[in-house]
């Protein structure tokens, strides 16, 4: 079961500048990247709604979404679920209700309009306008008056005299789900469908959501720095770090190239492969501290090229085997499984060649600059 029947050889080390100036420069292009263009931010960090419907009579991903450009929702998402016969999607559209800043003024105008308003105010999170006319308008008069703001009122409610003067009435906006259904009605009449889960992210969930993940990994990275600096002295926990922040960048490009949805799931596959990065590096920092007390007054680049010769074997078995399982999960799976896995795989390949090439290389790097310094420091008197 060996790959390699005899021991290699390879000058891994003599390849460092290419392989440290080639990541230097993917990782600076991502970086950019993110600047210029950012995440494309799925419901659970954008906010949104998120619906999972099933048809009786097949139907295709792309004519649900012309559908729903027809019905004014042009960013609306849909990915198929399941078997392809069991008809069954998730449909992502930004916003929980179908209160927007534009209906909203629309509504503020045509109220003005009609009567003497005293105050308004707009909760466009929660689909609510609440105001106040001098004169007392009947709720289906002023639901009347709304009918050209364009978004579906679902209740307008009165709340009576306030005690400063003038009447208070509080407007509920339809949400995007009622929004979706009907356009899913008119646009595929023959067609029927069940709405089988609706959930609502609203702006200020995501942003917490979103918070927490960059916290998850924040603390994960942190975790592993103290517990690289208890295992392994000074100048191999610099290497760690760089090739795991080298390989979650990596991760990001994928998500940044192809525009997938970066959600909670992005966040998981990321956090995984802090975890597979960090434990390839140390199997070679492990085989380096080992040769280093073996072949002592040996030049301390042949004991690192040595070292990952001789667990090269291990790392393709175990980088290979991980990466059937991402291959099965990528052919058979869809949606949210296929994105978790095509971020993995490639967290998998590209955390194998950082403990190569960018982790060993810095480790050498840290090595020469502190010998550098014991050499010119002057000696006590």
């Amino acid at each position: 079961m060996r790959i390699f029947k005899q021991k290699t050889n390879i000058d891994f080390i003599g390849q460092r500048r290419t392989a440290l100036f080639a990541s230097s420069l993917c990782c600076i292009a991502i970086l950019g990247g993110i600047v210029l263009f950012g995440f494309n931010f799925g419901v659970d960090f954008a906010g949104g709604t998120l619906m999972e419907a099933k048809f009786f009579e097949p139907v295709s991903a792309e004519t649900i979404r012309e559908v729903g450009a027809k019905g004014d929702l042009p960013d609306i998402q849909v990915q198929s679920i399941g078997a392809r016969e069991d008809n069954t999607f998730l449909l992502r559209v930004g916003g929980t209700t179908q209160l927007t800043q534009e209906h909203a003024e629309k509504t503020k105008a045509s109220v003005q309009a009609q009567t003497q308003l005293q105050s308004f105010y707009a909760d466009l999170g929660n689909g609510l306008i609440n105001l106040r006319t001098a004169n007392k308008v009947e709720a289906q008069t002023l639901a009347q008056m709304l009918s050209t703001s364009e978004a579906a009122v679902k209740e307008v409610r009165e709340l009576g005299e306030a005690q400063s003067g003038g009447f208070d009435y509080q407007i509920v906006f339809s949400g995007m789900a009622d929004k979706v259904q009907t356009a899913l009605r008119m646009g595929l009449a023959g067609k029927p469908f069940e709405i089988r889960r609706v959930d609502y992210v609203g702006p200020q969930v995501g942003k917490q959501l979103r918070n927490k993940g960059i916290a998850a990994l924040v603390y994960a990275t942190l975790a592993i720095i103290v517990y690289i600096a208890f295992r392994f002295d000074f100048k191999f926990g610099p290497g760690a770090l760089v090739s795991m922040v080298h390989d979650v960048l990596i991760v990001f490009g994928y998500y940044l190239i192809t525009q997938r949805e970066f959600n909670l799931t992005a966040i998981a596959a990321i956090l995984t492969v802090v975890g597979y990065s960090v434990n390839d590096t140390i199997v070679i920092y492990d085989r380096i501290r080992e040769e280093m007390a073996r072949f002592k007054g040996r030049p301390f680049a042949d004991i690192v090229n040595l070292s990952i010769n001789e667990t090269l074997s291990r790392t393709i078995l175990t980088s290979g085997v991980t990466s059937l399982s991402l291959v099965g999960l990528l052919i058979f799976g869809q949606g949210e499984i296929f994105d978790f896995a095509a971020a993995m795989l490639l967290g998998v390949i590209v955390a194998t060649y950082s403990s190569i090439f960018v982790a060993s290389p810095l480790t050498l790097w840290f090595e020469r600059r502190l010998n550098k310094e014991k050499k010119e420091s002057p000696i006590p008197v």
